[in-house]
Protein backbone atom coordinates (compact mmCIF):
# COMPACT_ATOMS: atom_id res chain seq x y z
CA UNK A 1 0.00 0.00 0.00
CA UNK A 2 1.37 3.45 -0.91
CA UNK A 3 2.43 5.55 2.05
CA UNK A 4 0.09 8.41 1.20
CA UNK A 5 -2.91 6.07 1.10
CA UNK A 6 -1.92 4.63 4.49
CA UNK A 7 -1.62 8.11 5.99
CA UNK A 8 -4.98 9.16 4.54
CA UNK A 9 -6.60 6.05 6.01
CA UNK A 10 -5.14 6.80 9.44
CA UNK A 11 -6.33 10.40 9.21
CA UNK A 12 -9.83 9.29 8.23
CA UNK A 13 -9.99 7.00 11.24
CA UNK A 14 -8.85 9.75 13.58
CA UNK A 15 -11.42 12.16 12.12
CA UNK A 16 -14.22 9.65 12.69
CA UNK A 17 -13.13 9.05 16.30
CA UNK A 18 -12.97 12.79 17.02
CA UNK A 19 -16.40 13.38 15.47
CA UNK A 20 -17.79 10.49 17.54
CA UNK A 21 -16.41 12.06 20.73
CA UNK A 22 -17.69 15.50 19.71
CA UNK A 23 -21.19 14.08 19.25
CA UNK A 24 -21.47 13.66 23.03
CA UNK A 25 -21.20 17.38 23.81
CA UNK A 26 -22.66 20.66 22.60
CA UNK A 27 -26.11 21.66 21.41
CA UNK A 28 -28.64 18.88 20.85
CA UNK A 29 -29.12 19.53 17.12
CA UNK A 30 -25.36 19.72 16.56
CA UNK A 31 -24.89 16.42 18.39
CA UNK A 32 -27.43 14.74 16.12
CA UNK A 33 -25.68 16.03 12.99
CA UNK A 34 -22.27 14.92 14.26
CA UNK A 35 -23.62 11.48 15.22
CA UNK A 36 -25.10 10.97 11.77
CA UNK A 37 -21.87 12.02 10.04
CA UNK A 38 -19.49 10.08 12.31
CA UNK A 39 -18.88 7.29 9.74
CA UNK A 40 -18.60 9.58 6.69
CA UNK A 41 -14.79 9.61 6.59
CA UNK A 42 -14.76 5.79 6.73
CA UNK A 43 -17.15 5.52 3.78
CA UNK A 44 -15.14 8.10 1.83
CA UNK A 45 -12.02 6.04 2.45
CA UNK A 46 -13.69 2.79 1.42
CA UNK A 47 -15.19 4.12 -1.82
CA UNK A 48 -12.24 6.34 -2.76
CA UNK A 49 -9.22 4.33 -1.60
CA UNK A 50 -10.50 0.75 -1.38
CA UNK A 51 -11.51 -1.81 1.28
CA UNK A 52 -8.03 -2.27 2.78
CA UNK A 53 -7.77 1.46 3.44
CA UNK A 54 -11.28 1.35 4.91
CA UNK A 55 -10.19 -1.43 7.26
CA UNK A 56 -7.19 0.59 8.42
CA UNK A 57 -9.37 3.65 8.97
CA UNK A 58 -11.96 1.60 10.88
CA UNK A 59 -9.35 0.01 13.17
CA UNK A 60 -7.75 3.40 13.80
CA UNK A 61 -11.12 4.94 14.63
CA UNK A 62 -12.09 2.09 16.97
CA UNK A 63 -8.79 2.38 18.85
CA UNK A 64 -9.30 6.14 19.02
CA UNK A 65 -12.76 5.73 20.52
CA UNK A 66 -11.31 3.25 23.01
CA UNK A 67 -8.72 5.80 24.12
CA UNK A 68 -11.09 8.77 24.12
CA UNK A 69 -14.06 7.06 25.76
CA UNK A 70 -14.13 3.48 27.11
CA UNK A 71 -14.18 -0.18 25.94
CA UNK A 72 -17.99 -0.28 25.80
CA UNK A 73 -18.13 2.75 23.52
CA UNK A 74 -15.46 1.20 21.31
CA UNK A 75 -17.49 -2.02 21.09
CA UNK A 76 -20.64 -0.13 20.10
CA UNK A 77 -18.65 1.93 17.58
CA UNK A 78 -17.14 -1.19 16.02
CA UNK A 79 -20.54 -2.87 15.57
CA UNK A 80 -22.61 0.15 14.57
CA UNK A 81 -20.08 2.17 12.57
CA UNK A 82 -16.79 0.50 11.67
CA UNK A 83 -17.96 -2.91 10.42
CA UNK A 84 -20.86 -1.59 8.31
CA UNK A 85 -18.50 0.91 6.65
CA UNK A 86 -15.99 -1.81 5.72
CA UNK A 87 -18.56 -4.32 4.48
CA UNK A 88 -20.87 -1.93 2.63
CA UNK A 89 -18.08 -0.13 0.78
CA UNK A 90 -16.50 -3.47 -0.08
CA UNK A 91 -19.78 -4.74 -1.51
CA UNK A 92 -20.30 -1.50 -3.43
CA UNK A 93 -17.00 -2.05 -5.25
CA UNK A 94 -17.60 -5.72 -6.11
CA UNK A 95 -18.10 -6.48 -9.78
CA UNK A 96 -17.81 -9.27 -12.36
CA UNK A 97 -17.70 -9.72 -16.10
CA UNK A 98 -20.99 -10.96 -17.62
CA UNK A 99 -21.08 -11.46 -21.42
CA UNK A 100 -18.39 -8.86 -21.92
CA UNK A 101 -20.02 -6.26 -19.68
CA UNK A 102 -19.14 -5.21 -16.14
CA UNK A 103 -21.87 -6.09 -13.63
CA UNK A 104 -21.75 -4.39 -10.23
CA UNK A 105 -22.99 -5.75 -6.93
CA UNK A 106 -26.74 -4.94 -6.65
CA UNK A 107 -27.74 -2.05 -4.40
CA UNK A 108 -30.56 -4.13 -2.93
CA UNK A 109 -28.11 -6.67 -1.53
CA UNK A 110 -26.02 -3.85 -0.05
CA UNK A 111 -29.23 -2.61 1.62
CA UNK A 112 -29.80 -6.12 3.03
CA UNK A 113 -26.30 -6.08 4.55
CA UNK A 114 -26.98 -2.63 6.01
CA UNK A 115 -30.30 -3.87 7.45
CA UNK A 116 -28.59 -6.85 9.09
CA UNK A 117 -26.02 -4.58 10.72
CA UNK A 118 -28.76 -2.15 11.80
CA UNK A 119 -30.82 -4.94 13.34
CA UNK A 120 -27.73 -6.18 15.15
CA UNK A 121 -27.08 -2.70 16.50
CA UNK A 122 -30.68 -2.40 17.74
CA UNK A 123 -30.40 -5.79 19.47
CA UNK A 124 -27.04 -4.83 21.05
CA UNK A 125 -28.41 -1.50 22.27
CA UNK A 126 -31.44 -3.20 23.86
CA UNK A 127 -29.17 -5.70 25.60
CA UNK A 128 -26.89 -2.97 26.93
CA UNK A 129 -29.80 -0.90 28.23
CA UNK A 130 -31.23 -3.88 30.08
CA UNK A 131 -31.37 -7.60 29.52
CA UNK A 132 -35.10 -7.87 30.18
CA UNK A 133 -38.36 -5.95 29.86
CA UNK A 134 -38.52 -4.93 33.54
CA UNK A 135 -35.05 -3.38 33.48
CA UNK A 136 -35.78 -1.55 30.23
CA UNK A 137 -39.09 -0.28 31.59
CA UNK A 138 -37.46 1.05 34.76
CA UNK A 139 -34.71 2.75 32.77
CA UNK A 140 -37.14 4.40 30.36
CA UNK A 141 -39.43 5.47 33.19
CA UNK A 142 -36.49 7.16 34.90
CA UNK A 143 -35.61 8.96 31.67
CA UNK A 144 -39.20 10.13 31.17
CA UNK A 145 -39.50 11.33 34.78
CA UNK A 146 -36.21 13.22 34.49
CA UNK A 147 -37.33 14.88 31.26
CA UNK A 148 -40.67 15.92 32.81
CA UNK A 149 -39.02 17.39 35.89
CA UNK A 150 -36.01 19.12 34.32
CA UNK A 151 -37.05 20.01 30.77
CA UNK A 152 -40.83 20.03 30.43
CA UNK A 153 -41.36 22.01 33.63
CA UNK A 154 -39.36 24.91 32.14
CA UNK A 155 -41.59 25.24 29.08
CA UNK A 156 -44.32 27.88 29.55
CA UNK A 157 -47.81 26.45 29.16
CA UNK A 158 -46.61 22.84 29.22
CA UNK A 159 -49.31 20.38 30.35
CA UNK A 160 -49.18 18.75 33.75
CA UNK A 161 -48.00 15.14 33.51
CA UNK A 162 -48.79 12.85 36.42
CA UNK A 163 -47.75 9.28 37.27
CA UNK A 164 -50.45 7.73 35.04
CA UNK A 165 -49.32 9.73 32.01
CA UNK A 166 -45.67 8.89 32.74
CA UNK A 167 -46.51 5.18 32.79
CA UNK A 168 -48.35 5.50 29.48
CA UNK A 169 -45.48 7.40 27.85
CA UNK A 170 -43.04 4.79 29.17
CA UNK A 171 -45.01 1.92 27.63
CA UNK A 172 -45.27 3.71 24.29
CA UNK A 173 -41.56 4.50 24.33
CA UNK A 174 -40.68 0.90 25.18
CA UNK A 175 -42.39 -0.50 22.09
CA UNK A 176 -41.27 2.28 19.76
CA UNK A 177 -37.64 2.18 20.95
CA UNK A 178 -36.46 -0.80 18.83
CA UNK A 179 -38.06 0.71 15.74
CA UNK A 180 -36.31 4.02 16.42
CA UNK A 181 -32.96 2.30 16.97
CA UNK A 182 -33.23 0.20 13.82
CA UNK A 183 -34.36 3.11 11.65
CA UNK A 184 -31.64 5.39 13.03
CA UNK A 185 -28.89 2.85 12.37
CA UNK A 186 -30.15 2.05 8.87
CA UNK A 187 -30.63 5.70 8.00
CA UNK A 188 -27.10 6.50 9.19
CA UNK A 189 -25.51 3.77 7.06
CA UNK A 190 -27.45 4.62 3.91
CA UNK A 191 -27.01 8.39 4.33
CA UNK A 192 -23.24 8.12 4.69
CA UNK A 193 -22.95 5.63 1.84
CA UNK A 194 -24.90 8.00 -0.44
CA UNK A 195 -22.97 11.09 0.66
CA UNK A 196 -19.62 9.35 0.25
CA UNK A 197 -20.70 8.14 -3.18
CA UNK A 198 -21.66 11.62 -4.33
CA UNK A 199 -18.43 13.15 -2.96
CA UNK A 200 -16.15 10.53 -4.51
CA UNK A 201 -18.10 10.78 -7.78
CA UNK A 202 -17.56 14.55 -7.85
CA UNK A 203 -13.85 14.08 -7.11
CA UNK A 204 -13.48 11.47 -9.84
CA UNK A 205 -12.38 8.75 -7.40
CA UNK A 206 -15.56 6.64 -7.40
CA UNK A 207 -14.55 3.27 -8.83
CA UNK A 208 -18.03 2.27 -10.07
CA UNK A 209 -20.54 4.14 -12.24
CA UNK A 210 -23.29 6.00 -10.39
CA UNK A 211 -26.30 3.66 -10.22
CA UNK A 212 -29.83 4.46 -11.33
CA UNK A 213 -31.47 4.88 -7.94
CA UNK A 214 -34.93 4.84 -9.52
CA UNK A 215 -34.25 1.20 -10.41
CA UNK A 216 -33.43 0.29 -6.79
CA UNK A 217 -34.90 -3.12 -5.89
CA UNK A 218 -34.67 -5.57 -3.00
CA UNK A 219 -33.96 -9.29 -3.46
CA UNK A 220 -36.97 -11.58 -3.03
CA UNK A 221 -35.54 -13.22 0.09
CA UNK A 222 -35.67 -9.89 1.94
CA UNK A 223 -39.47 -10.11 1.81
CA UNK A 224 -39.43 -13.21 4.00
CA UNK A 225 -36.93 -11.60 6.39
CA UNK A 226 -39.25 -8.62 6.87
CA UNK A 227 -42.43 -10.66 7.31
CA UNK A 228 -40.80 -13.10 9.75
CA UNK A 229 -39.33 -10.25 11.81
CA UNK A 230 -42.69 -8.48 11.96
CA UNK A 231 -44.44 -11.71 13.00
CA UNK A 232 -41.87 -12.37 15.75
CA UNK A 233 -42.23 -8.80 17.04
CA UNK A 234 -45.71 -9.76 18.31
CA UNK A 235 -44.49 -12.57 20.61
CA UNK A 236 -43.73 -10.08 23.38
CA UNK A 237 -40.83 -9.85 25.77
CA UNK A 238 -37.27 -8.90 24.88
CA UNK A 239 -37.30 -11.28 21.89
CA UNK A 240 -40.24 -9.37 20.43
CA UNK A 241 -38.42 -6.06 20.87
CA UNK A 242 -35.30 -7.47 19.18
CA UNK A 243 -37.43 -8.72 16.27
CA UNK A 244 -38.94 -5.24 15.94
CA UNK A 245 -35.42 -3.80 15.83
CA UNK A 246 -34.68 -6.12 12.90
CA UNK A 247 -37.98 -5.36 11.14
CA UNK A 248 -37.35 -1.60 11.25
CA UNK A 249 -34.35 -1.37 8.87
CA UNK A 250 -35.94 -3.82 6.42
CA UNK A 251 -39.09 -1.68 6.46
CA UNK A 252 -37.00 1.38 5.61
CA UNK A 253 -35.32 -0.51 2.76
CA UNK A 254 -38.69 -1.46 1.26
CA UNK A 255 -39.89 2.13 1.69
CA UNK A 256 -36.94 3.21 -0.44
CA UNK A 257 -38.03 0.70 -3.07
CA UNK A 258 -41.47 2.33 -2.97
CA UNK A 259 -39.84 5.72 -3.38
CA UNK A 260 -37.84 4.42 -6.34
CA UNK A 261 -41.08 3.17 -7.91
CA UNK A 262 -42.59 6.67 -7.68
CA UNK A 263 -39.45 8.15 -9.23
CA UNK A 264 -39.62 5.62 -12.05
CA UNK A 265 -43.34 5.94 -12.76
CA UNK A 266 -43.34 9.75 -12.79
CA UNK A 267 -40.59 10.09 -15.39
CA UNK A 268 -41.83 12.18 -18.28
CA UNK A 269 -44.81 13.53 -16.33
CA UNK A 270 -45.32 17.30 -16.18
CA UNK A 271 -46.46 16.84 -12.57
CA UNK A 272 -43.28 15.02 -11.55
CA UNK A 273 -41.68 17.86 -9.58
CA UNK A 274 -44.90 18.59 -7.71
CA UNK A 275 -45.52 14.90 -6.90
CA UNK A 276 -41.99 14.25 -5.66
CA UNK A 277 -41.85 17.46 -3.62
CA UNK A 278 -45.18 16.69 -1.96
CA UNK A 279 -44.03 13.13 -1.30
CA UNK A 280 -40.75 14.08 0.35
CA UNK A 281 -42.37 16.78 2.47
CA UNK A 282 -45.17 14.40 3.44
CA UNK A 283 -42.75 11.71 4.57
CA UNK A 284 -41.21 14.16 7.04
CA UNK A 285 -44.51 15.04 8.69
CA UNK A 286 -46.84 12.08 8.07
CA UNK A 287 -45.35 8.73 9.19
CA UNK A 288 -48.12 6.78 7.45
CA UNK A 289 -46.75 7.86 4.08
CA UNK A 290 -43.55 5.98 4.89
CA UNK A 291 -45.64 2.89 5.69
CA UNK A 292 -47.48 3.22 2.37
CA UNK A 293 -44.14 3.48 0.57
CA UNK A 294 -42.95 0.33 2.34
CA UNK A 295 -46.09 -1.54 1.26
CA UNK A 296 -45.56 -0.26 -2.30
CA UNK A 297 -41.97 -1.49 -2.22
CA UNK A 298 -43.07 -4.84 -0.84
CA UNK A 299 -45.64 -5.23 -3.61
CA UNK A 300 -43.04 -4.27 -6.23
CA UNK A 301 -40.62 -6.86 -4.86
CA UNK A 302 -43.25 -9.60 -5.02
CA UNK A 303 -44.99 -8.76 -8.31
CA UNK A 304 -42.30 -6.76 -10.19
CA UNK A 305 -44.94 -4.55 -11.82
CA UNK A 306 -42.42 -1.77 -12.43
CA UNK A 307 -40.60 -3.84 -15.06
CA UNK A 308 -43.81 -3.97 -17.10
CA UNK A 309 -43.71 -0.21 -17.61
CA UNK A 310 -41.65 1.88 -19.97
CA UNK A 311 -37.87 1.50 -19.45
CA UNK A 312 -36.30 4.51 -17.74
CA UNK A 313 -34.66 6.98 -20.05
CA UNK A 314 -32.27 8.70 -17.67
CA UNK A 315 -31.13 8.01 -14.11
CA UNK A 316 -32.40 10.18 -11.28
Amino acid sequence: MPTNVFILALAAGLISAVVFASATTGAFLLRIVLFLLTPLSLYLTGLGLGPIAAGIAAITATVGVLLIANPLAAEVYAVSTALPAIICTRLALLSREVEGEREWYPLGRIAVAAAIFSGGFAALALMLMGGDIDTLTKLLKTVVETFVKTELSQIPGAPEIGPAEIDQITRSTLYSLPWALGLLAMGTILLNLWLAGRITLASGRLQRPWPDLAAFAMPGGATFALLIAIALSFIGGLAGLVAAGVAAPFTLAFALVGLAVIHSLTRGSQWRSFILTALYVGVLFVPYIGLLLALTGLAETVFRYRSAGKPPEAPN
